[in-house]
């Protein structure tokens, strides 16, 4: 049986279902497998005309044990989590002809336009499951700089198990990506707008590990999360690579390059479990804004916590990525005594200088950049206004830019996949600044599901950081104190 252990390497093992209700280790650390299983030649051959959900099913098989999730459960749980797609593929890949080789993989298909709902849907069904076989309820608290609350609030609407509390920077993401959470019609979904966040989400990332700290009110509130440190989330993010990889190559063994916009390095670390189990990826590019912190990891050997620059692409507008950790657990030889030690001497000054050996283990089969605002501002003009006609969104133009900036170090016959995380219509007025476009937007910038959103009346808690964790408290405690007592008759 696969089990699951803690990057920091002081618990005993657990199997996959205490590791996904729990989201944080007990010892403060993040889950991981004890081995990343290894797929096949024979095995990458037979999936390759799979559609997404049956890939899915094989590739998640691997790392559920029969004994938690049985294989008719695991079906059914993954073809629900994609039901509600745009896209029967779930995924597009649309070749970009204006640079040779380059394709653009549409990850932003789901309920709430973004690659979050590719993974987020499944992890609250899988923990639906769980809870329900268990008589249990859950209060899952996330941090978001812009799509993964409105994903999580979507996916864990009407559950009876779960109250969802997405927390989310005032100011520092769009107005769109806030009403897909505030206008959601869930009495189970409360979310709320911090102000005076300096550090935008890694302010609230703090508070949430605190909570999850005191282990006496995480287990009198029935805390966990469903940001990708929950081991789930991450592991589903794995698929989308492999699926991508069947799209692009002329033959199943080539070797393929991924650009991956990288905020808190979750999709990123989904990217190097695909290439761990087997996937032929011969390089993957870290795309950085200019909070930097892992371009500075990855080229210098150095990870440290800067102040944040708040830019266009907010959702990566991330100071500590903390599924880095996960990476540098692997890298490191799954050696968690030397995490913990790393981590520590992290959250006392801020800084890590890796030694040789470890610098040379991270920077295999990696190379990174920072794309700066008017980098991503003209990678969206020329892209839109070139022959391509494209319209990307700041997240994808990321990983679209630093493709080009890098494009003499990359190897030149290989086929490039650009991940495309959210879907343009997030973010009207940074699109409409990027093509000079006053009050209109291409129809590839409006969706309806935001311009309905924009009409309806919101639902929200509005807190000050300086008293955000006293406030989630007393208002967490009224939510499971209510439902211990039922509603009123």
């Amino acid at each position: 049986m696969i089990k699951y252990v803690s990057t920091k390497g002081g618990i005993d093992p657990v199997t996959f279902d205490v590791a996904v209700l729990q989201g944080f280790a007990a010892d403060g650390g993040l889950f991981v497998p004890e081995t990343i299983p290894k797929v096949t030649q024979e095995q990458l051959e037979n999936w390759a005309n799979l559609s997404y959900p049956d890939l899915a099913f094989e590739i998640l098989s691997l790392f559920i044990d029969r004994t938690v999730i049985p294989a008719e459960d695991l079906r059914q749980l993954v073809n629900n989590s994609y039901q509600d797609f745009e896209s029967q593929d779930v995924v597009k890949l649309v070749p970009l002809g204006s640079d040779s080789n380059v394709s653009i993989m549409e990850l932003f298909h789901g309920p709430t336009l973004s690659f979050k709902d590719v993974a987020m849907g499944f992890l609250i069904n899988v923990l639906d499951y769980f809870l329900t076989k268990r008589g249990e309820h859950l209060s899952i608290i996330l941090a978001t700089t812009g799509d993964t609350g409105p994903a999580a609030a979507w996916a864990s609407a009407g559950k009876n198990t779960i109250d969802c509390w997405p927390m989310y920077p005032r100011g520092m993401i769009s107005e769109q990506q806030e009403r897909q959470m505030t206008t959601l019609k869930a009495a189970n979904v409360h979310a709320v707008g911090v102000e005076n966040c300096a550090d935008g989400g890694d302010d609230l990332d703090y508070v949430v590990a605190r909570l999850f700290a005191d282990e006496e009110l995480k287990n009198k509130l029935n805390l966990s999360s469903v940001n990708s440190i929950n081991w789930c989330r991450v592991m589903v993010q794995s698929v989308h690579y492999f699926y991508g990889y069947y799209q692009v190559v002329d033959n199943i063994g080539d070797e393929i390059v991924f650009s991956v916009p990288s905020g808190a390095f979750g999709n990123s670390f989904g990217g190097y479990l695909a290439r761990s189990m087997g996937l032929p990826v011969k390089t993957f590019v870290c795309a950085n804004n200019v909070n930097q912190a892992l371009h500075t990891a990855f080229s210098r050997g150095v990870f440290a916590k800067k102040d944040l620059i708040q830019t266009m692409s907010s959702a990566i507008d991330i100071v500590v990525p903390y599924n880095f950790w996960r990476f540098l657990y692997f890298a490191s030889g799954s050696d968690g005594s030397k995490i913990k030690t790393w981590m520590d001497d992290f959250q006392q000054s801020g800084q890590v200088e890796f030694d040789s050996k470890t610098l040379a283990a991270i920077q295999d089969g990696y190379v990174s950049i920072a794309i700066s605002d008017d980098l991503t501002r003209d990678t969206i003009r020329e892209v839109f206004y070139g022959g391509d006609h494209y319209l990307l969104d700041p997240h994808t133009a990321v990983a679209v830019a630093a493709v080009r900036q890098l494009k003499d170090s990359l190897p030149q016959d290989l086929k490039i996949v650009c991940l495309a995380t959210a879907h343009p219509a997030k973010f009207p007025e940074i699109i409409r600044n990027c093509l000079d476009s006053g009050s209109e937007l291409p129809e590839q910038g409006r969706h309806p599901s935001l311009e309905k959103a924009s009409k309806v009346c919101q639902h929200i808690r509005l807190c000050d950081l300086d008293n955000l964790e006293y406030a989630l408290i007393d208002a967490m405690m009224a939510v499971v104190n209510e439902n211990m007592e039922g509603p009123e008759l």
